[in-house]
């Protein structure tokens, strides 16, 4: 029954497409969101080829403001303007210096190289992907 009501709250909601897709492609949230499951936004993911990352946990440490930073960019700039101080390129981010030195320490760390970025799906994909998951399996078609 809470589900049910949960559905219909949502369905009427103005920003439901832009709520579904910040929960299917950034954040790995649980419980009831935009008239998904965890569940079944985990299917969308699937079907759209859409990952997401886990949580930064120093944000919730307080290791810095929450905000998260596109590492790829914070090495491009890095690689590109390799002179610059790094106080430059947090003000180019809107960061920290601290905020930098850790990016770049991680990708030395994980000798992480910058990745393409993927376009992500825009909400109306979102929304197909999730009306089909709510519509169940494919049941395929027996001729009689």
């Amino acid at each position: 029954m809470l589900r049910a009501q949960a559905e219909k709250m949502c369905a009427g909601c103005p920003i439901q497409a832009q709520c579904l897709s910040d929960a299917v492609t950034k954040f790995d949230v649980s419980g009831f969101v935009a008239g998904t499951t965890k569940r079944q936004r985990q299917e969308i993911r699937h079907r759209l080829g859409v990952t997401v990352h886990e949580d930064d946990l120093d944000a919730y440490a307080g290791v810095n403001s929450g905000r998260q930073f596109d590492r790829n960019e914070i090495h491009r700039l890095r690689v590109a303007n390799p002179n610059e101080p790094l106080s430059a390129i947090a003000a180019r981010v809107g960061c920290s210096v601290s905020t930098i030195k850790r990016h770049l320490r991680r990708i030395e760390r994980d000798g992480l190289e910058p990745t393409p970025r993927k376009v992500r799906p825009t909400p109306d994909q979102v929304m197909r992907a999730a009306d089909e998951v709510k519509a169940g399996p494919r049941r395929p078609v027996v001729a009689a």
